[in-house]
């Protein structure tokens, strides 16, 4: 039987299929739902090709559950990123309009066209690693929300004894020493109390998540916490996110995807980059977090930011600095831990390591489902270094490598 590939556009209530072979000529197509008898009917229609590869967009997102559900079949599975369907969509049809056939149809033409695409498995740790990350953000949002109502009542309560970081401790203070004699000043305090309460518990409920995703990063044999500035919250988005970092055959390509590296704006003859806004944002986020802790904190990355300032950098493009280089830091540390856990795995079964992908030790085509694509749509170039002296070669001879790198970099 020739091998078939089976496109899917997934929603929350449906799943558009489309079965292609490997010249693209439709086999079949269908709609069903997600439900039990939906999923039961959908693989039931598609036992006629046995030999089949699913090819589902957006696997970290609302194709995850169906994603998920096809792993613990059995299905063999394949993430096709969002904006690869959206390309083949707009120039197989000429114009971006979205039906779920066409949508289905353009996830099945990627797969067939495209190598080397992120085949998923299983991996219950990893998949925990991410729900817990995902539930202590909540709680963090949560918590902000919180004290930011808490703050507004204290305010009205008792004016001028605001705090810029108001800690349930203080709340408590505050609120102890005020007791209002009209109605709408014991609600106000009444309602102040519950804030406090709902404070109170969404910490206790934070430093539990902590100590859970630390457990669990400690328990895959990661080293992320040894960096400086680099927590269980953040260590616990780093491997929720990359997953296997043999997707990245590089520092920057790994600085594009977390958005520390910065975009190419250069033209004529002008040479010159610009802050970069894609990527993972969530990334980027904990790599900020990092950074600021070093600042606040006597390390190489405080000594590091305060000789760009010196240099005549502004705090901003400081920062940005000690960000990339913390996302390169980041990058050697996965690379070290994959390199000694495949040297771990090797010993226990008596074999030899080997060199996959990427140039990692142990490296491979496959990740984890809950791995995010790694989109590279900034310059992979990293940042300059120090200046040093050397002549400058002539324009055309600049204009000649800068051609070059743009090549390369395309």
């Amino acid at each position: 039987m020739t091998k078939v590939i089976i496109g899917v556009d997934p929603h929350k209530l449906s799943a558009t299929i489309e079965v292609v072979d490997r010249h693209e000529k439709l086999l079949g197509s269908g709609r069903f739902r997600t439900d039990q008898a939906g999923y039961t009917a959908m693989r039931s229609y598609v036992k006629t090709w046995p030999e089949r590869v699913w090819a589902v967009e957006g696997s970290n997102g609302a194709g995850r559950p169906l994603a998920q559900r096809l792993l613990e079949s059995g299905e063999h599975v394949v993430d096709v990123p969002a904006k690869l369907a959206a390309r083949v969509r707009l120039f197989d049809t000429g114009h971006n309009r979205k039906t779920d056939a066409l949508d289905a149809h353009s996830i099945a033409v990627v797969a067939v066209r495209t190598e080397g695409l992120r085949v998923l498995q299983v991996d219950g740790e990893l998949e925990a690693l991410r729900m817990l990350s995902d539930r202590r953000e909540e709680l963090t949002r949560l918590r902000v929300q919180t004290v930011n109502r808490l703050h507004r009542l204290l305010a009205e309560l008792v004016p001028g004894t605001a705090k810029k970081d108001l800690t349930a401790l203080q709340a408590k203070a505050i609120l102890a020493s005020v007791r209002p004699r009209d109605i709408a000043g014991k609600t106000r305090r009444r309602i102040a109390a519950e804030e406090l309460a709902d404070l109170v518990a969404v910490e206790a409920k934070m430093k539990k998540a902590t100590a859970e995703l630390k457990v669990l990063v400690k328990a895959r044999g990661s080293r992320l916490m040894d960096l400086r500035g680099v927590g269980p919250v953040v260590a616990a988005r780093t491997l929720a996110d990359v997953g296997d970092i043999a997707r990245f055959p590089d520092r920057n390509r790994f600085a594009s995807w977390t958005g520390t590296a910065p975009l190419d704006a250069s033209s004529g003859e002008q040479n010159r980059h610009r802050l970069s806004r894609a990527g993972n944002r969530r990334m980027n986020h904990m790599i900020h977090i990092a950074a600021i802790s070093q600042i606040r904190l006597d390390t190489d990355g405080r000594a590091y930011y305060r000789r760009k300032l010196a240099a005549g950098k502004t705090k901003l493009e400081a920062l940005r600095c000690l960000k990339r280089r913390i996302s390169d830091a980041l990058y050697r540390q996965l690379v070290a831990d994959a390199e000694r856990a495949h040297l771990a795995a090797a010993a226990d079964v008596g074999g030899t390591p080997g060199t996959g992908p990427g140039g990692h030790c142990g490296a491979t085509q496959e990740s984890s489902a809950v791995d995010l694509p790694p989109h590279i749509d900034t310059s992979d170039q990293p940042l300059p270094g120090p200046a040093k002296p050397t002549l400058q070669p002539p324009h055309s001879a600049r204009k000649t490598a800068s051609s070059r790198t743009e090549s390369a970099t395309r």
